[in-house]
């Protein structure tokens, strides 16, 4: 059986400790507590301390990540769009700079599977050249599990 692997990018307007980004910053542990307490919630990378936002892996200083996988589509669904993270995901034009390319990606990965984060990148490549496939998907165009 396979679970659901999540990775998005963003790049912050500001340092995370700056005035501009302290009500994205206030509610991290917030968010995080509320998917992590979400049925079907799997997993999310993350440094010892429990902060994805220290995690590095491009150039841009600003570009934060975050990669999760989950048990299926509808459990990551229900908590992007279906709780408070819905509010947060509405006010992201205060604290992230408009991408005009694709910044998610969902792909399926076997049960047990913790992606990498050049795995994640790789997909999110493949997305972005390709565009929606079996291997990299979004929420409006998915595929599902075989």
């Amino acid at each position: 059986m396979s679970q659901l692997a999540q990775f998005n990018i963003g790049i912050i307007k500001a340092p995370m400790d700056s005035p501009t980004m302290s009500g994205f910053a206030s509610n991290l542990d917030r968010i995080n507590a509320l998917a992590e307490a979400t049925p079907g919630f799997v997993w999310r990378l993350q440094t010892e301390d429990g902060d994805a936002t220290g995690i590095r892996a491009f150039d841009d200083p600003n570009m934060l990540l975050n990669l999760s996988v989950w048990q299926d589509l509808e459990s990551l669904k229900q908590y992007v769009y279906s709780s408070v993270h819905t509010d947060l995901m509405r006010r992201r034009q205060e604290w992230f700079e408009r991408m005009n390319e694709a910044h998610l990606v969902l792909w399926w990965v076997p049960h047990g599977n913790r992606p990498s984060i050049p795995e994640a990148i790789d997909c999110l490549s493949m997305l972005r050249s390709l565009g929606p496939t079996e291997g990299a998907f979004t929420f409006q165009h998915p595929f599902h599990s075989r």
